[in-house]
């Protein structure tokens, strides 16, 4: 699976996706009550900047970040090291859908920007047993910000990501797979637009090498409409962070 070129073009980036070090930890600080020695579980952490973050801000906190792409993660610990954090994680190559831990073995899931791989409800549901009674889960998710979204902005989401759903809608769903909700911000545009920027470059820099590889070229193509939809609609559609506890 790792030979997918859709792992070298985002290798290349400081972010598999939208999001910044200002939104993780306004999401952090909506947990409460966290135990000394609380382990948390990044899923899907890519190269992982929000996994750093939060093993600086939370100096009592032990992460596991868990990706599907060992060189993300070799990233990851490269950078941990030269931040000096690197003794708060460790890592292991897992898919999301097969993770290899224990029941109640995490305070606190943490996935920005991944958990549309396996589909949030599926994610939400599978993921709940390795959390502790009580525990949180924070993520970020692809969400409708207008009741009436143009045309080509619902086309390109049908391509994508047809499970796309209002923030009212998504709460709906935590609370059906049996979380609470505690909190919930939308991330600002600016985050998409930083992200899109390092993408931008990153694709332009790598195109000649795909010429001729089918499979290549259409993800390419992809993040080339992607980039150029939201410059046009960047107020339709956006990521919400949410911030859940379970409630069992």
């Amino acid at each position: 699976m790792a030979e997918s070129p859709i792992f070298e073009i985002f290798d290349g980036l400081p972010r598999q996706g939208p999001g910044s070090n200002e939104c993780t930890e306004k999401a952090f600080n909506l947990l409460s009550s966290l135990p000394a020695g609380t382990k948390i579980l990044d899923i899907g952490c890519g190269v992982g900047m929000q996994t750093i973050h939060l093993a600086k801000i939370c100096k009592e906190c032990h992460i596991t970040a868990t990706d599907i792409y060992q060189p993300f993660l070799d990233k990851l610990m490269e950078n941990a090291v030269k931040e000096g954090v690197d003794d708060r994680i460790s890592t292991v190559c897992a898919s999301m859908d097969d993770l290899p831990f224990e029941n109640g073995e995490f305070d606190v899931i943490w996935a920005e920007g991944s958990i549309f791989v396996i589909g949030f409800e599926k994610g939400l549901s599978y993921w709940k047993q390795f959390l502790k009674e009580g525990g949180y889960v924070a993520l970020t998710e692809s969400t409708w910000f207008t009741d009436e979204p143009s045309s080509e902005v619902v086309q390109f989401w049908q391509d994508c990501y047809p499970d796309i759903k209002s923030i009212a809608d998504t709460e709906k769903v935590i609370m059906a797979v049996g979380y609470d909700l505690i909190d919930s911000f939308k991330l600002p545009a600016s985050t998409w637009y930083d992200f899109y920027a390092n993408l931008e470059k990153r694709v332009d820099k790598i195109s000649d090498n795909y010429k001729g590889n089918t499979e290549a070229e259409m993800i390419l193509e992809f993040n080339r409409r992607e980039i150029k939809l939201f410059r046009v609609y960047p107020d339709e559609y956006g990521y919400t962070f949410f911030i859940l506890q379970k409630n069992e």
